[in-house]
């Protein structure tokens, strides 16, 4: 009885971490806002975080398909918005980058160079640590990156689960954009993912249930036009 009871109990808990996920599933440009997955890029584990900082599936997310994703038209400045399936309730950042395609947005992989044009940190400004922790998050291509193919990368790092007992999970999609109007002046910090994020990374590794009084998010620093 007594290991029926713990079977029971396991697979309560498994089905409430399930629930416990949530993913970045429609695009919003300008003021439009678009369908499930169009123009964001489908990934093929549901709501589960990516938790392997080696691994690719960092990029976009794991069995993200540019090949069956279309591209859509923005121009530099314009606003754009991820929305997710529920708000999220993990504490940790929130941060969006960009990565040029060598070609068209669907035939990139990500491999190349990505920089980051937005960061959401924790506000401690009332003394304690206050998340953002919404169901959409905006951002605004940058006025100075060069015309061409892009993925539009959004990525919520969850540190609910202080390393090294429990893992960090990264949330993450990427949508396909095809940029126009910019100035071409910029020069970013850029990163490769994997090789952004590490273990050593006091972003990652930190403990926000003890002393908790400061915060870096990690990656690069974000873009300056």
């Amino acid at each position: 009885m007594k290991n029926f009871a713990n079977i029971l109990a396991a697979t309560a808990l498994a089905a409430n971490g399930a629930s416990a996920h949530y993913i970045f599933e429609k695009l919003t440009a300008g003021t439009t806002q678009f369908d499930t997955y169009q123009y964001i890029r489908e990934n093929t584990n549901y709501n589960s975080p990516v938790t392997d900082l080696t691994s690719n599936d960092l990029r976009c997310n794991v069995g993200a398909d540019g090949a069956t994703t279309d591209t859509i038209e923005m121009t530099a400045g314009e606003a754009f918005a991820f929305t997710l399936d529920v708000a999220v309730y993990h504490q940790g950042p929130i941060s969006m980058y960009m990565s040029k395609a060598p070609s068209a947005a669907s035939e990139y992989d990500g491999s190349g160079e990505w920089f980051k044009i937005k960061d959401i940190g924790p506000d401690f400004s009332s003394g304690t640590a206050v998340w953002d922790m919404a169901q959409t998050y905006s951002g605004t291509i940058p006025t100075c990156v060069e015309d061409g193919d892009y993925l539009l990368r959004i990525q919520s790092l969850a540190i609910h689960n202080p390393w090294p007992a429990g893992i960090p999970q990264f949330y993450v999609e990427c949508a396909q954009v095809t940029v126009s109007g910019g100035s071409g002046t910029y020069a970013p910090a850029t990163a490769l993912i994997p090789g952004a994020f590490s273990d050593t990374d006091p972003g990652y590794t930190v403990n926000i249930y003890s002393g908790f009084t400061n915060y870096t998010v990690p990656g690069p620093a974000v873009i300056t036009c």
